[in-house]
């Protein structure tokens, strides 16, 4: 990556943490997904239990392999090939230590913005495991709250529609067209402004483009 870019990204990613900090959670920043990966396995205890979901980000520093392979409780719904085996770990991730995942955008004063189908991951988000972790690529960064919207639903949704095997206008399109179809992957939205358990939810932005 050009130095230049990685200059800015560099400042803006500590105008990041400031604005998590001023909401209530934590925010680091890793030049690498090495440097992430080592950031994320220092805050997670050994023991602790973890469940995720489906984050390409996660995947990408090698967080989930190093969960699986390590001294951890792992909620693995990936493992399940079962609907109901599959819901029923998902739902007890809701009391699990911590839960990996993403964020859709982050707005350069911490915001962050989600949108998903499903709705385990937000909801998991919002409330229930004690710590949520989120792996955020510099590429998710939106100006404002407007532009992390825009970036979510025309950007993030649309290609992660293509991971599924869904009949949505985004997946023949690539634009959002604020459908109501049966498929939809835009159920449900979470602005998270503000976290009322100081520290819940930890953020490390990696330098490197992660995830949609």
């Amino acid at each position: 990556m050009d130095d230049n870019r990685v200059k800015r990204n560099e400042m803006l990613s500590q105008k990041i943490i400031k604005g998590l900090e001023s909401r209530n959670m934590e925010g680091y920043y890793a030049k690498t997904k090495e440097e992430a990966l080592k950031i994320a396995l220092s805050l997670i205890p050994e023991g602790s239990s973890v469940g995720w979901g489906g984050s390409v980000s996660v995947n990408e520093i090698g967080l989930k392999q190093a969960i699986l392979d390590g001294n951890y409780k792992a909620l693995n719904r990936d493992a399940c090939t079962d609907p109901a085996e599959k819901k029923a770990i998902e739902l007890a991730t809701f009391g699990a230590d911590y839960f990996l995942c993403s964020s859709n955008a982050i707005t350069e004063d911490g915001i962050l913005v989600n949108i998903d189908g499903n709705s385990n991951r937000v909801a998991a988000i919002a409330y229930g495991p004690a710590h949520v972790l989120m792996i955020v690529g510099m590429n998710k960064v939106a100006k404002n709250l407007e532009a992390a919207m825009y970036r979510a639903r025309n950007e993030a949704a649309p290609i992660n529609a293509q991971r599924f095997p869904l009949d949505t206008p985004c997946k023949k399109t690539g634009s959002c067209f604020d459908c109501m179809s049966k498929d939809t992957i835009c159920c449900q939205f979470l602005t998270t402004r503000f976290s009322r358990h100081t520290g819940r939810i930890k953020v490390i932005l990696v330098e490197e483009d992660l995830g949609f």
